[in-house]
């Protein structure tokens, strides 16, 4: 045997979905599932029974695993410390995916993922370790994020909030064409050549990631539990030895010096150009354009809260809190806002529980409590940001 991984031949369990490979001494049994295939998570226990491996290998990381075992996860989520921890953002990505494969998963009749958490209960019931071998999803998601430029940032949430309401029904022409992609990137796959860093991010990052992860499992038979997707981009990295870009693809990259640069330049020199104001045309003259700023921002934030139908205490946040967060980049008017929501009208239970449901449909997002919380993040903070740009162009203007 070679340290090159080769095709074996004779498969005694043969199945299309099946590539059996050698690596030195070791065998390892690359399982390509569907997210939404019953057939795909009878395929996992059928091969994991029959090949008695010494690790099993599934394509998770500990908080999806978390997300899948724990079924009521939502009732528990503590959405002040999601809040303070500025990862409500990351939250909205993950429960939109979510929803979009929980709807595949319904018109199918298999949860998302089934075959991921057949493959631990598998190898569990034989006491066989279990290893997650996924990248962190939220390191997946803040590179994906990170990678596209600010136009094509548009161009994808308006993708993704078109697909959250498409009702087209999946027939099994599409299931076979789902078994061909990772679910969690079939999104992002539909969008084409326009967008191909987030397929560098969302595939061919995390195929390094999972063959050093399956490499690095113990044991001499291996089997691994992967999206249909990201067999061949596995295979093809087993034969490589992509260890040393592991660092830098598990790494959230940094802010740009740039952004951080403008984040605090732009409230200097609006804050710079009122006091150039006072000095060169008077006090009141600037007294005027700090009342202006305030109602630039106020006034546009408060109507995003009224559109986000929040608790009029939270509508008066709004107003108050735009004007000064708009001057400082720690934190956002969208935060204070979603917080205020949080308290004075906090998610019911049933809520939690029906989030994925309601996400699908557009009346959702303002009777789930829940979901009304990222309305009153979002459109608050559009507003604010709207009112940035007026109120610090006219007082820029009235400095000449």
């Amino acid at each position: 045997m070679t340290d090159s991984p080769q095709e074996i031949e004779n498969i005694p369990l043969s199945h299309s979905d099946i590539h059996r490979l050698e690596l030195g001494d070791r065998r390892i049994v690359l399982i390509g599932t569907a997210h939404v295939s019953q057939e795909s998570a009878k395929l996992v226990r059928q091969v994991i029974e029959a090949e008695k491996p010494d690790c099993v290998c599934i394509e998770l990381d500990i908080k999806r695993h978390e997300a899948l075992s724990k079924r009521k996860r939502w009732v528990s989520l503590n959405l002040k410390e999601i809040i303070y921890k500025k990862q409500l953002s990351t939250l909205m990505i993950n429960l939109v995916l979510a929803s979009y494969q929980k709807k595949l998963g319904d018109q199918l009749g298999v949860l998302p993922g089934t075959e991921l958490m057949e493959g631990v209960k598998a190898a569990e019931e034989q006491n066989i370790p279990v290893a997650l071998c996924d990248r962190d999803v939220r390191v997946t998601m803040r590179r994906a994020w990170h990678s596209t430029s600010f136009l094509k940032k548009g161009y994808l949430l308006a993708s993704i909030l078109a697909s959250m309401f498409d009702d087209t029904e999946i027939t099994e022409e599409k299931l076979v064409e789902l078994k061909k992609t990772d679910v969690l990137s079939e999104l992002m796959e539909e969008l084409g050549q326009s967008l191909p860093e987030l397929k560098r991010v969302l595939i061919d990052e995390r195929d390094t990631f999972l063959s050093e992860k399956i490499k690095s499992s113990e044991g001499k038979t291996i089997v691994a539990v992967v999206g249909a997707g990201h067999v061949a981009g596995i295979k093809k990295a087993l034969q490589e030895d992509r260890s040393a870009s592991m660092a830098e693809i598990n790494t959230i990259p940094p802010v740009s010096p740039i952004l951080k640069f403008l984040a605090w330049a732009i409230p200097a020199v609006i804050v710079g150009s009122i006091i150039a104001i006072g000095f060169k045309k008077g006090g009141a003259v600037a007294g005027d354009n700090v009342i202006y700023w305030i109602l630039a921002n106020g006034i546009p934030s408060s109507i995003g809260a009224m559109l986000a139908l929040a608790h009029p205490l939270t509508i008066l946040g709004a107003f108050v809190a735009a004007p000064l967060t708009s001057l400082t980049p720690v934190i956002g008017a969208g935060y204070v806002t979603a917080f205020l929501q949080v308290i004075f009208r906090p998610p019911l239970v049933g809520e939690f529980e029906t989030v994925l449901d309601d996400m699908s449909r557009l009346t959702g997002w303002w009777k789930n409590k829940l979901l009304r919380v990222f309305l009153a993040f979002i459109l608050p903070g559009f507003g604010s940001m709207i009112g940035t740009w007026i109120g610090g162009a006219e007082i820029i203007s009235n400095l000449f």
